[in-house]
């Protein structure tokens, strides 16, 4: 007879962006779980190598604990720029691609990252969601634009959207190779301005920067872009971060957003 997982005595950690309970919505951190080893504790990713029963029992306390993420729509991510419509008809789907908008209430975006930006987005007043996945080259495809035209596909209005960028890895810690960072600054408007030298050959890049300028380029005012919670790699602790395992597989924090039915 199979015995039920213990999991961690710790909290689930969830961080939020916007204080209005009709937004359903949250970056979920890494403790909290039943997972061991790299994909400890709260990994929510069955393709990452953990233990399935392990992912089940994570899966089995977040919606005990978050009753409204009964059913989620994910994406097979690629790091690139599709942004795809869920319904309650296709959350089951998933698709390739790196962004999801939805006009449904009661239908959840979830994306997966451990560096990468995950961008949640809402126009409240117009009931339109959205959730992209930004690593660099999806940053460079510029994903936040893909996304940002793909909810107003569906109604929203650009300067209605509010948009928060999670913890992902920090202008402290992404450091790559000069030629990257001069990529960036050829094919990315002002993205120049941040990125810095690094060891000899080396650059660091702001992600969340870049992130920002594009989805004020796309249409957001200002005062509506966040940036909520901390550099995944300086605080592993808290989050999966790719980097701090030394480019070994970890688990994968989910963040998600979708309106109340």
């Amino acid at each position: 007879m199979d015995t039920e997982l213990s999991t961690d005595s710790s909290r689930v950690d969830v961080l939020r962006a916007w204080p209005d309970a009709s937004i359903c919505h949250g970056f979920i951190g890494r403790s909290g779980g039943a997972s061991t080893g790299a994909f400890a504790s709260m990994n929510l990713s069955y393709w990452v190598g953990d233990e399935e029963r392990a992912v089940d029992a994570n899966w089995k306390r977040l919606r005990r604990e978050m009753p409204e993420l009964k059913q989620v729509a994910r994406l097979n991510q690629v790091h690139g720029n599709e942004v795809h419509a869920a319904t309650r008809d296709t959350a089951s789907v998933r698709p390739a691609g790196d962004g999801l908008v939805t006009s449904e209430p009661g239908v959840m975006l979830g994306i997966y990252t451990a560096d990468c930006v995950p961008i949640l987005m809402v126009d409240s007043k117009h009931k339109v969601a959205g959730a992209l996945h930004a690593g660099w080259r999806g940053v460079i495809a510029n994903i936040a634009s893909a996304g940002v035209h793909a909810m107003v596909q569906l109604g929203a209005h650009a300067s209605d959207i509010h948009a928060a960028m999670g913890p992902s890895i920090g202008p402290c810690c992404f450091e790559v190779d000069a030629e990257l960072g001069e990529r960036f600054g050829c094919e990315i408007a002002g993205a120049s301005k941040h990125t810095r030298a690094g060891r000899p050959g080396k650059a660091f890049i702001d992600l969340r920067a870049v992130v920002r300028d594009q989805l004020e380029r796309a249409g957001l005012a200002p005062e509506n872009v966040a940036s909520v919670g901390p550099c995944t790699r300086c605080a592993s602790d808290r989050f999966f971060s790719r980097r701090a395992a030394g480019g070994k597989t970890t688990g994968l924090q989910m963040s998600f957003v979708g309106f109340a039915a």
